[in-house]
């Protein structure tokens, strides 16, 4: 345990040394002007799928949320807690992002939790959460097939919120889905016209 925690002090460390000491103009620049990233990605808490390190991005580049199983839920407009909506809000309508990017991936342990949710031993809340996912009756019932529906579902859910559709439709806003195959080390990107996921490389 203690190797592991001066594994991440060292990382901090080399943090400093990279943007605060080395580079000392980009921290200090979005500490003066503030963070004005313009692509936002809802990912999950999966700790093999960093958006940041997957992306090769410096610190301002990106707004991330992570959930899991990288869900957006449908607008619900009450008196509940929100954690997704309140960024998706925050994201869109105040930092005015330019591109919305959920992140999904392989081996999904949310996914597969919703698929068998009669093995779960602490359930407090993980089956309230992952049950937002709506998995077609025609889906394999494979945890990657059905990681890829439930893009779709979180795809849907983006559409119910009022000014998110509004910013896509008046081309402010972009809307990708992605999946990250955790063995291949590559990203697929959702394609609608053909209605399936290619690799990232070949949608550029």
């Amino acid at each position: 345990m203690l190797k592991t925690f001066s594994r991440i002090l060292n990382g901090y460390q080399n943090f400093r040394k990279k943007y605060v000491v080395e580079n000392n103009t980009l921290l200090h620049k979005l500490a003066k002007h503030g963070q004005k990233p313009e692509i936002m990605i809802v990912a999950c808490c999966d700790s093999r799928v960093d958006p940041a390190l997957l992306l090769q991005c410096d610190p301002g580049d990106l707004f991330v949320l992570r959930n899991v199983a990288n869900i957006v839920p449908p607008y619900e407009n009450d008196e509940a807690h929100h954690g997704t909506s309140a960024a998706l809000e925050f994201g869109i309508c105040y930092l005015n992002i330019k591109h919305l990017i959920i992140l999904g991936h392989s081996q999904c342990g949310g996914i597969h939790a919703l698929l068998n949710q009669q093995q779960l031993q602490q359930d407090d809340f993980i089956s309230n959460w992952i049950n937002l996912i709506k998995i077609n009756a025609n889906t394999s019932q494979e945890t990657d097939a059905c990681a890829k529906e439930a893009l779709l579902t979180s795809y849907k859910n983006c559409l119910t919120f009022p000014w998110l559709k509004e910013k896509i439709a008046q081309n402010k806003l972009s809307l990708n889905l992605w999946f990250f195959e955790i063995q291949e080390g590559v990203i697929y990107n959702y394609s609608s016209e053909k209605k399936t996921f290619l690799p990232l490389d070949t949608e550029l």
